[in-house]
């Protein structure tokens, strides 16, 4: 297989916190501090979002290393973070490329020195193609698409062609009751016969996404799915419908990404990526409980998962004070819906600091939440006061990152060294 793109360049400027801009809801320091930031010794304004750079190291290398050993190329979705630093250093753990949602994201994954972008939704509007083709034009990026009805096609290739630009497509293949997609064979031919035809456009490959697949064969389910999609594009080939020397295939969310990089793996012969996007930051909720099944999967069927050694790590933290204690075994905490992640379950408080000290806080449990306050049970006899550090994991990392346009990076010690910037 090619090589991943091992240098980039970051077109994003590094986050100065001597010129922190007015009024961003972000992070704010103390000015004595030179450059490093206690945390437990209050020198960082709180509540704060903070990810924890062992973990993302740890995380980053688990990861590739899994895609390499099954010969699978690794393009993170980049919706998760939305972070450039991060991208950057996606990209240079060895990432093929960053997938995104948008034509905005993919100015983003591009200004972050990406060369591949997977764009894994149909792009649809004048505006959105103007921004791809200036993107192809200035960046020199391969970027690619989704495509799943002729009326796409056509407005795609309308503009693109106008343009004298050739775009890249992918034809997305869904299942009945799922997301966007043709649904059956004779649709996908049907399509890959009006691309073909068409001078702006260039068909590359089948692209999947597995995970609107439930119930209790879902296992058993995705892999039929998959072999199917990987038939697809071997058809197309041989009718000269996808006519580039490795067609793609393309397919993993983060829930199972190990089941796709297993039957991607069989067919070395095609571009098979995979596009796991929440494995970076992982999580304590949802992630956890999916890369739980990863692991069983592994022992089960004797899978690389448990060859690699440790294991994903979650890497994202809020901080926040207690801000009232006004009924008996009740705490008010300084974080809210503004703050942190709720749609998955309420964070979950794992660590306190008290004047730079570390707390016993067996037993506390979220039980509610509002824009600027969550509520803690507080178990009897605990002792928590007005202006202790509670430190809370997550669920669902996304809806945390969405939330802020700066997070702390912080050792082992609880120590802020550096910034970085979220694009929202």
């Amino acid at each position: 297989m090619p090589q991943a793109n091992k240098k980039h360049v970051n077109k994003y400027q590094e986050f100065d916190h001597k010129n922190f801009p007015s009024g961003t809801k972000g992070v704010w320091v103390d000015e004595k501090s030179e450059g490093r930031y206690s945390l437990i010794e209050e020198e960082i304004c709180l509540p704060a979002a903070v990810i924890r750079e062992t973990a993302i190291r740890n995380n980053l290398n688990w990861m590739q290393q899994f895609a390499n050993h099954h010969q699978v190329r690794l393009s993170p979705h980049g919706k998760t973070t939305m972070t450039p630093a991060l991208f950057s250093q996606q990209l240079d753990a060895g990432a093929w490329g960053i997938t995104v949602a948008t034509p905005a994201q993919a100015e983003t994954a591009a200004l972050a020195g990406a060369k591949h972008i997977l764009m894994a939704n149909q792009l649809v509007g004048k505006a959105n193609m103007a921004l791809i083709a200036r993107l192809m034009r200035q960046h020199d990026v391969s970027f690619y698409c989704c495509v799943d009805s002729c009326e796409n096609a056509a407005q795609l290739n309308d503009y693109f062609a106008q343009a004298s630009l050739t775009l890249n497509v992918l034809i997305e293949y869904g299942v009945p009751g799922g997301r966007c997609g043709c649904r059956n064979h004779a649709e996908v031919e049907t399509l890959a016969g009006v691309i073909q035809a068409a001078q702006g456009l260039t068909l590359h490959g089948i692209e999947v996404y597995e995970g609107v697949i439930h119930g209790a064969d879902a296992e058993d389910q995705i892999r039929l799915f998959l072999r199917d999609a990987v038939m697809l594009v071997e058809q197309l080939a041989e009718k000269k419908l996808i006519a580039v020397p490795h067609p793609i295939v393309t397919g993993a969310g983060s829930a199972w990404y190990d089941i796709v990089a297993e039957e991607f793996s069989a067919y070395p012969h095609l571009n098979a990526i995979i596009r796991p996007g929440c494995y970076l930051i992982h999580d304590t909720g949802i992630y956890q409980d999916a890369q739980h099944q990863v692991m069983s999967r592994a022992r089960t069927n004797q899978g690389y998962a448990c060859e690699l050694g440790g294991d994903l790590a979650s890497a994202l933290e809020v901080w926040a004070y207690v801000l009232s204690m006004p009924e008996p075994c009740k705490a008010v905490i300084g974080m809210g819906k503004r703050d942190v992640a709720f749609d998955a379950g309420l964070p979950i408080p794992e660590r306190a600091f008290r004047n730079g000290q570390p707390l016993e806080i067996q037993g506390l449990e979220a039980t509610h939440i509002m824009d600027q306050h969550t509520f803690v049970n507080v178990p009897a006899g605990t002792d928590l006061k007005v202006g202790d550090i509670l430190v809370f994991s997550t669920s669902h990392p996304c809806l945390t990152f969405d939330k802020w346009r700066y997070l702390c990076v912080a050792d082992d010690n609880d120590t802020v060294s550096r910034f970085v910037d979220t694009r929202f």
